[in-house]
């Protein structure tokens, strides 16, 4: 994989860049919550239960780890709730792609096939669908075939979201625009 810069943290940027379990959890996180922060969540994870294993964490007893994911600072503003669609997370990796995370997109045939893998994973609704693709494209290389038709306006040059952060500048210029966003659709 390559090397991502979402984070801001180093550590946290290396942990998505090498581990792509780390970088779905990221994705799913990445909801009403700042979105470097978001992707940051993982590496907590991993340094308060271990591993970021899929099989270990669907395994894990419930309450122990939405406690581990609500501790303060916490993995997400609702981290309980957030644990337990990270442990669905987990289940359906181990399940339908046998706990590799990357098959989700290696294993894509079309955008299209690569769409439909990436809603069937819990908290990966229309909007985040089309985020994660641009994503996969813009920064990972992964292009199947019809990705931008998928991705939309993310497949875009420009500052929309997570995909187009590769440094605190562009981080500052993709929270503007959803800024700018926000304010256009409330004055609707």
């Amino acid at each position: 994989m390559a090397d991502l810069h979402l984070t801001m943290d180093p550590v946290a940027d290396e942990l998505i860049s090498r581990d792509p379990f780390a970088l779905l959890i990221g994705g799913l996180l990445d909801q009403q919550f700042p979105m470097e922060r978001a992707f940051a969540g993982p590496v907590k994870i991993l340094d308060r239960f271990g591993t970021l294993d899929p099989a270990a964490i669907a395994a894990a007893d419930p309450e122990e780890f939405a406690t581990l994911c609500a501790t303060p600072p916490a993995v997400h503003r609702y981290g309980r709730s957030m644990a337990e669609r990270i442990q669905q997370l987990a289940r359906v990796i181990v399940e339908e792609y046998d706990g590799r995370a990357e098959r989700v997109w290696s294993d894509a045939e079309s955008g299209r096939d690569l769409a439909r893998r990436l809603e069937g994973l819990p908290g990966y609704g229309k909007a985040k669908v089309k985020m994660f693709v641009a994503l996969l494209g813009k920064q990972l290389d992964v292009r199947p075939d019809g990705w931008e038709k998928i991705a939309g306006d993310f497949s875009e040059d420009g500052y929309r979201s997570i995909a187009d952060v590769v440094d605190q500048e562009s981080l500052l210029k993709v929270r503007e625009y959803k800024k700018s966003m926000k304010r256009q659709n409330n004055a609707r």
